[in-house]
């Protein structure tokens, strides 16, 4: 027989806990187990196991051990019992499940008081930049919270909010911009329009038929308006900006990525390259339109950049083609940059 060692042992365990809980309130064959008096005690101890055991399990599997982790653990834990274990047999025990929503309040409210305190630190480091905001504030918020698929996402989220919700008083900056010579941005109004068009129809239609699915579809669809609201303005607002030893090119919120010159290895103008098939290693940065486009020219990197996609996720890729209002102008400028940059060198 296998041996389980190192952490398996806690998921194996936590897995047991777990299942052997939940098979004792939620099948037949833990009720015909359960004594029909004096079930207090066996419910103590399933809420000592959902409350306590089984943060402290995932704890020691994680190695973490920090007090906000411990709270929301054992307030996830008092949430677990509470759709466990049937409501008549809690009862007696409904102090400890208040008393766990009590501790979720108060520290939710700690959490949001801290997250707009930090993100207020965040938002003057943005403002001393000179750096597009697109790019300032992922590197501001990068330096007061972890990198991980969470975060990427929050900030991602507080980006969309901030360019659909509080943007409209700025003025569009000076810089090479990727979407005037398009209908990019008529393109995006006219989805807008569509979507609510179709909310304001299909919605009430479907209210009557399902209430919850007619719900759910009108968030997707505020969502989605949102969405579209804050890509305009972040295209609006983050035209292509250069420094002495990079250049930094978005197209709304959707992608973004920092070019060092350095890492240019050349700028491919072959019609023949640009008007082919695209490869998998290549990023387009070219505003959507109506008919058949191309990229005015195709920046070929020495090494993977890492581009940044919705919901703050990275990929890295080798090529990276760009269609611009004024193609001449930046061509030139990048190729002075790369001359530049190889004579410093």
């Amino acid at each position: 027989m296998k041996v389980i060692k190192g952490k398996k042992i806690w998921v194996f365990m936590f897995a047991i806990i777990l299942t052997s809980n939940y098979m004792l309130y939620q099948t037949s064959i833990g009720y015909n187990l359960l004594p029909s008096e004096e079930t207090n005690s066996i419910v103590l101890a399933s809420v000592i196991d959902l409350v306590i055991l089984l943060p402290l399990l995932l704890m020691l599997y994680r190695k973490n051990m920090s007090v906000s982790t411990t709270v929301i653990l054992c307030v996830t834990g008092c949430i677990i019992a509470w759709f466990i274990i049937p409501s008549h047999l809690l009862e007696p025990f409904a102090t400890i499940s208040w008393a766990g929503i009590g501790i979720a309040a108060i520290f939710l409210v700690m959490l949001i008081v801290s997250f707009m305190r930090t993100l207020s630190k965040i938002f003057k480091h943005v403002t001393m930049s000179s750096l597009p905001l697109v790019f300032s504030f992922p590197h501001a918020y990068d330096k007061y919270f972890q990198k991980n698929p969470i975060t990427y996402i929050a900030r991602s989220e507080i980006l969309m909010i901030y360019y659909a919700l509080f943007s409209w008083k700025k003025k569009p900056p000076e810089g090479m911009t990727l979407y005037k010579n398009s209908s990019y941005i008529a393109f995006q109004v006219m989805l807008i329009h569509t979507i609510v068009i179709e909310t304001l129809g299909i919605h009430w239609w479907l209210h009557d038929k399902s209430m919850i699915l007619s719900i759910i579809l009108l968030l997707l669809n505020i969502y989605t308006v949102i969405f579209f609201l804050a890509d305009i303005q972040a295209v609006r607002l983050n035209p292509t900006q250069m420094n002495q030893q990079s250049m930094f090119l978005s197209l709304g919120i959707i992608k973004r990525v920092e070019i060092k010159f350095e890492n240019i290895e050349c700028l491919i103008e072959d019609s023949n390259i640009l008007e082919g098939k695209v490869s998998k290693d290549t990023i387009e940065f070219m505003a959507r339109d109506l008919e058949q486009i191309y990229p005015d020219f195709v920046l070929k990197m020495k090494t993977p950049v890492r581009v940044t996609l919705l919901m703050g996720i990275e990929k890295e890729y080798s090529k990276i083609a760009i269609r611009s209002d004024n193609p001449l102008q930046m061509k030139e400028m990048i190729l002075n940059m790369i001359i530049n940059k190889g004579s410093r060198d």
